[in-house]
Formats: C-alpha cells, sequence, structure tokens
C-alpha cells in the first residue's frame, strides 16, 4: 500500500540524539575517548573563566567541535555553525539537546581565541598523546621525523616589497580581484613580505615546482603503531625540518632510541645533533657525502626504519585530505599551530580507537 505524505508535524517528540546515532556508529569510540581526555583538563577551563558574568560557550563543546571539523572536512566555522542547525549527529557528539541553540559563527570564533591564549591546544594534544601510552600504544623506542609545507591563507599578489607604502601604488582596475604583473621582478624572502600575512614565507616543495607562500610543518611519529607524538609549525626555510626535528627529539624521545628520516636529514648537523641527544639517526643514506657510514647502516633495526619511516606520510595525506590541512585557514604561525593540534589530536583518536577495538 502506498504511504502518504503527511506535511503535519508532531506536536510532540520525544526522541533524542542519543537514540538516532546507531550504537555500532564510529564516532561513538571518539566521544568516549575524547570525554575522558577532556575530563583530565578539567581544571585549566576552570582557570580560564571568571566566576561571574554571563555563560560562554563549554570550552569541553568547543574542543570537540574542532574534532568534528577535522574528522567530517568542514571548511569553515559558519559552515559549521550552519549544519549544527540541523545536524544530529554532531548535536549528538557535542551533547546538545534538539531545541538548545546553536552556536554563533562570530562567538564561536572569538571563543577559540581563549583556547589559543591559555595554550589549551597544545594540552590537548599532550592529553591525547598521554592516553596512547597509557594504553601502551606508543613505542618509546623507535621514531621517525618527517616535513612538509602547509599553504598560507594568503595571495602571491600581497608579496610585496618591504617597506612599501601602499599610497603609491596605481588604483586598481578591479578592487576585489586586481591584475598584477610580476614577469621581470625579482622576488625573494628577504626583500618582499605579504602584506596578509607577513608570517608565511615563499617556499616550494622541489626543482620545477611553483612557489607559494606557506609555513612548514614537521611531524614526529612512533614506528610501533604509526602515532603521532608532536606536530610543529614554523616558518618555512631550508633548515626548519632538522631545527624542528632536534626540538621535538630533545623535548619527547629519551636517550638510546632511534629516528628514522629521509635523505633531507642525512646532514652532519643533524647527525650530530642526534647523537649529542643519545638518539641513533637512522636517516637514509646518500650516494655520496653521507653523515652516516656501514656502522648504521649494517644492523636489522636500520632497514627496519627505513620501511616503517614511510608510515609518515600517512600522517600528512589525512591531514591534507581529511583534516584540512592542506592550506591553513588561519594568519600567523601561532593560529596555524594551534590548528595543527587539533588535526593531529583528531588523527590519534581516530588511530587509538581503532587500535584499541583490534586489541
Amino acid at each position: 500500500m502506498r504511504g502518504d505524505d503527511t506535511k503535519q508535524a508532531t506536536l510532540f517528540s520525544l526522541v533524542s540524539p542519543e537514540q538516532r546515532v546507531p550504537q555500532g556508529h564510529p564516532l561513538r569510540p571518539i566521544k568516549a575517548l575524547t570525554e575522558r581526555v577532556l575530563s583530565s583538563l578539567s581544571r585549566t577551563f576552570s582557570r580560564m573563566y571568571s566566576k561571574t558574568g554571563r555563560p560562554s560557550i563549554p570550552p569541553e563543546r568547543l574542543l570537540k567541535a574542532q574534532i568534528l571539523i577535522a574528522l567530517y572536512s568542514v571548511r569553515s566555522d559558519r559552515m559549521f555553525c550552519e549544519q549544527l542547525d540541523y545536524n544530529l549527529l554532531f548535536r549528538w557528539f557535542l551533547d546538545m539537546t534538539m531545541d538548545e541553540a546553536g552556536f554563533d559563527h562570530s562567538s564561536f570564533s572569538k571563543n577559540r581565541d581563549r583556547l589559543l591564549e591559555h595554550e589549551v591546544a597544545a594540552k590537548f594534544f599532550g592529553a591525547v598523546v598521554k592516553e596512547a601510552r597509557d594504553l601502551g600504544l606508543m613505542s618509546s623506542e623507535h621514531f621517525s621525523v618527517d616535513g612538509t609545507l602547509i599553504e598560507a591563507w594568503a595571495s602571491l599578489k600581497s608579496f610585496r616589497p618591504k617597506g612599501e607604502d601602499p599610497g603609491d601604488r596605481d588604483p586598481p582596475d578591479n578592487p576585489s580581484n586586481p591584475t598584477v604583473n610580476f614577469h621581470g621582478e625579482k622576488r625573494r624572502n628577504e626583500t618582499h613580505e605579504s602584506t596578509t600575512d607577513p608570517e608565511a614565507r615563499l617556499a616550494r616543495k622541489g626543482n620545477g615546482k611553483e612557489a607559494r607562500l606557506c609555513f612548514s610543518a614537521h611531524a614526529l611519529m612512533e614506528n610501533r603503531n604509526g602515532l603521532l607524538v608532536d606536530l610543529s609549525v614554523g616558518t618555512a626555510t631550508g633548515t626548519a625540518e632538522r631545527e624542528h626535528a632536534l626540538a621535538m627529539l630533545e623535548e619527547h624521545v629519551s636517550d638510546g632510541a632511534t629516528v628514522a628520516g629521509d635523505k633531507g636529514y642525512n646532514h652532519r648537523a643533524f647527525v650530530e645533533g642526534c647523537r649529542a641527544l643519545g638518539i641513533t639517526p637512522h636517516v637514509a643514506e646518500k650516494a655520496k657525502h653521507s653523515a652516516i657510514d656501514a656502522r648504521t647502516t649494517r644492523h636489522q633495526g636500520y632497514s627496519w626504519s627505513m620501511r616503517i619511516r614511510k608510515r609518515i606520510e600517512e600522517i600528512f595525506g589525512w591531514s591534507k585530505t581529511t583534516g584540512g590541512f592542506r592550506r591553513t585557514r588561519f594568519r600567523g604561525i601561532e593560529r596555524t599551530q594551534q590548528a595543527g593540534y587539533f588535526v593531529g589530536a583528531a588523527l590519534n583518536l581516530l588511530r587509538i580507537t581503532r587500535l584499541a577495538s583490534v586489541g
């Protein structure tokens, strides 16, 4: 029998978002793990807010919202706040009732700046890493490092000579998208900077590739399950990979461990820096002028490191495709670093729940 297309809505509804989300939904273990991590940050949240005044968006919901944005590739705060009005899954994850008002996108963005002031993103990411360690999922002996470029939220048209007076420019033919002729002009980071994001630098991934305004992103991965130990964002320079890698190793890796890397890390300064920290550098060997020799490469552990280190590319691949971190939505290193911590935390939460269910 054909059903009736009834236009009349029911007067009352007793269905909650909890009832609409299937018990086997993959987001359920992620929510449980996220809430366990957030409970450990409760004292930090209490210090962030005044005891009086109008209540703001709860910090727990702000952080869980950042996880949703990364997991579901939401392009902007405005789009997330719009989806929150009709997406039952999002409301369930944030513990919001059906009749509760959603977030205003501008207030949502301003409240996230409060997290930046108190370095909550770094603490949240660190708590996720600690949870993985407590579950016995992370190695303390074998690691890998690598770096990539994150495109800045700035156009090449904003890359202007330093000290240039904007009043000396000719009026644009199109104020929203002016025509700019770069032919014959030498543009370097030493002489030019972006008027949109001065911290961005002109960089390219390799010979023959186009140069873009970018930041550098650097990952430290443990080799047992490919979990992210740290994700550092900085200025895109020729030595950034080695400098950030040594800084992360000094903070997170203990004496006696090994660290794998590609040929970009086969540099005497990096190898000597690792050995000064008591860490064995398992970097890819060069045919000429290699900083390591057979004393390192002859061991079976070196060949294992060379094979496993390639899994770090999966971290960058997920972060850029699903996590939306191919191009930052924020200006400046500080805000881009915060976004990197949220993307890294989302990836680790996803990985931990899968590993824990298998175990």
